[in-house]
C-alpha cells in the first residue's frame, strides 16, 4: 500500500513538474534579438541591406493597454491613406517582416511593422500566442488612425503567431478593411496537442490541464482562451487565409477549418511546395498575385 501511494505521488510530481516546465517554455519562450534577426534576415536575402537602409522610415513608441511600449517602424507613402500593419512570428522580430513590405508600398499603403509583447524592443514579460498581442495591435491601429486621419484604410497581415494575433483581432476590431492571415493555427490546444504527440510523444492528458493552469497563473491566460477559429466566426472584414501545403509545423488544415467557418468575403491560398511561413519566399510572384487579386476584389486598388 504504501509503496503503490508512493508511486502515484511520484507520477503526481513528474506530471506537475513537466507540465509547470511546459507552461514557462510556452510563455516566456527563447527569442531572438533584433540583431540576430536582422543578421539573419540579410544573410537569407530577404532583406536587401542597401535598399532598406535608404527607406524612409520612423521609429515609434506605442502603449500598450497593459502597461508597456510596443516597438516599430513606420514606412509612409506621401499621400496616401491606406495602411497596413504587419505582424513577425513568435520568437522573432519585426525584421521577419521586411520581405511582405513591397507588395503593399508598390500599391500605395503605408506601412507600420512592430515587435510583439516579450520580444525584440517591446515591453512585456510574458507570451500569449495571441491573446494580449491582439490588444496591442488594436494600439497600432489607433495609433495608425490617429497618424493618416479620418478616412483612412486599415488592413493586418500576420505570419505564423502574427497571423493568429491579427484573426483574434479582427473579432474585436471592426474598423479593419481586410485581414491577412499566413500560416495560422486555429486552436492552440489543438495545435499543443499536435506537438506533444509528434515532438515529444507525450499525451496531451494530464499534461494541457496541468500547463493550461500554470499558464493561467502566470499569465490570466488559460490555452482554452486562445482560438482563432471561435473568433473568425466574429469577423465581418474580408480575410484571405494562406497556408503551407508541406506545413508540418501547423497543419494546412487548420487554415482550411477557419476559411470554412468564416462568414462573408474570404480567400484562401495554399501554397505548394512550402513548409512554415515557406509560402512567400518559395512562390514570391505568385503570392504578390494573390495578395493583388485579394485587395483589388475588396476595391482597395484602383
Amino acid at each position: 500500500m504504501f509503496i503503490a501511494s508512493a508511486i502515484l505521488i511520484f507520477v503526481l510530481f513528474i506530471f506537475l513538474a513537466t507540465g509547470l516546465y511546459l507552461s514557462g517554455a510556452v510563455v516566456h519562450p527563447r527569442t531572438c534579438s533584433p540583431d540576430e534577426t536582422y543578421r539573419y534576415e540579410l544573410e537569407m536575402g530577404r532583406i536587401n541591406e542597401k535598399e532598406f537602409n535608404a527607406m524612409k522610415k520612423e521609429e515609434v513608441y506605442i502603449d500598450s493597454p497593459h502597461g508597456y511600449k510596443i516597438y516599430g517602424l513606420f514606412f509612409p507613402v506621401q499621400n496616401s491613406k491606406k495602411a497596413v500593419i504587419i505582424c513577425h512570428g513568435i520568437t522573432w522580430t519585426l525584421f521577419g517582416c521586411v520581405k511582405y513590405m513591397d507588395m503593399f508600398l508598390k500599391r500605395g499603403f503605408n506601412v507600420l511593422i512592430y515587435d510583439h509583447r516579450n520580444h525584440g524592443k517591446s515591453g512585456g514579460k510574458n507570451t500569449t500566442f495571441g491573446y494580449y498581442e491582439k490588444d496591442d495591435l488594436k494600439a497600432a491601429v489607433d495609433w495608425i488612425c490617429d497618424r493618416l486621419g479620418e478616412g483612412c484604410i486599415v488592413g493586418t497581415m500576420g505570419e505564423s503567431l502574427g497571423a493568429a494575433t491579427v484573426l483574434q483581432h479582427s473579432a474585436i476590431d471592426h474598423r479593419l478593411a481586410f485581414c491577412i492571415a499566413d500560416c495560422s493555427y486555429s486552436d492552440i490546444l489543438e495545435l499543443f496537442r499536435i506537438r506533444l504527440k509528434n515532438d515529444f510523444h507525450f499525451p496531451a492528458f494530464p499534461l494541457l490541464p496541468i500547463a493550461s493552469f500554470f499558464a493561467w497563473v502566470r499569465t490570466g491566460v488559460r490555452f482554452s482562451d486562445i482560438s482563432p477559429a471561435k473568433d473568425i466566426e466574429k469577423t465581418t472584414c474580408p480575410v484571405f487565409f494562406i497556408h503551407g501545403e508541406n506545413d508540418t509545423f501547423i497543419p494546412k488544415e487548420m487554415s482550411i477549418d477557419m476559411f470554412d467557418r468564416k462568414n462573408g468575403h474570404k480567400k484562401i491560398y495554399i501554397a505548394p511546395n512550402s513548409r512554415h511561413v515557406e509560402c512567400f519566399w518559395n512562390n514570391k510572384e505568385e503570392y504578390d498575385r494573390q495578395v493583388g487579386e485579394f485587395l483589388a476584389e475588396i476595391g482597395l486598388l484602383t
